[in-house]
């Protein structure tokens, strides 16, 4: 079920930019008007899922009124270009190094002053490999911050689907985890391997296979990251009492 939202409203949250140097404060997310998923870069293989950023941009401007670039640009944590992006993705197949200070510092102010990060663990890893290695690195980027299930009546299951599952390439975990800023959730992270599910070939295929849910599974995956792309631009104004009637009608 879709429904289309009217013109997009992104929230401008930069406004705390006043406290940084100068050099920085000409960077807001309004500067772009089209959509464009930013990956971290890191230490270890965070490379693997850029045809499924990709894929996922191209699905996000087909299903939606969001105009989007489909593509997947790279950025080093320390960028300040970080914050010309709504949304960033991270995500790792195996263990991630240690981030530096200067990486450490510009997560956490992009995540304080209204950024949102996507972390996947590409690996589908449970307690090794980039799981462990990313529940040490959100924990010295948002110490008071912990990663704390997500309900499944938060508004990353409504923001353009109606939702209520979560699953990637692969069914790891049943439940998203988040660190929530205030009531924003500014990082959601997955072990299912959500872009795996979106990932193409150089043939146009897709390249890896669905568990254990099949193509059924694989589309749930894509309306997921809809979601978290329309929650990452609109924030959560599907939460506010006007949306509630249309929301249950649907519902029902």
């Amino acid at each position: 079920m879709r429904r289309r939202p009217g013109p997009l409203s992104r929230r401008t949250f930069l406004c705390a930019l006043a406290s940084l140097p100068v050099a920085r404060r000409a960077l807001a997310f309004g500067d772009s008007a089209r959509f464009i998923p930013a990956v971290a870069q890191h230490g270890g293989r965070w490379d693997t899922r850029l045809s499924g950023l990709r894929r996922l941009a191209w699905e996000l401007q087909r299903r939606t009124s969001v105009d989007v670039i489909p593509d997947a640009r790279p950025f080093s944590l320390a960028s300040p270009k970080l914050f010309e992006h709504p949304f960033l993705y991270l995500g790792g197949d195996g263990e991630m190094p240690p981030l530096g200070a200067a990486e450490i510092e510009n997560l956490r102010r992009y995540l304080t002053f209204g950024g949102f990060l996507l972390a996947d663990a590409n690996d589908g890893s449970n307690g090794t490999g980039f799981d462990v290695a990313f529940r040490r690195e959100v924990t010295r980027v948002l110490p008071q911050s912990p990663l704390t299930p997500v309900p499944s009546t938060h508004v990353v299951f409504k923001s353009f689907f109606m939702l209520d599952a979560a699953p990637g390439r692969l069914l790891v975990k049943p439940q998203l985890e988040a660190c929530f800023v205030g009531k924003r959730a500014a990082v959601m992270y997955s072990q299912n391997d959500l872009a795996g599910a979106w990932n193409r070939d150089e043939a146009g295929g897709y390249e890896l296979e669905v568990v254990p849910g099949g193509e059924a599974q694989r589309e749930v995956a894509f309306r997921l990251g809809i979601n978290l792309c329309m929650y990452a631009l609109c924030l959560d104004y599907k939460d506010d009492a006007v949306h509630l009637k249309s929301i249950m009608a649907k519902r029902r």
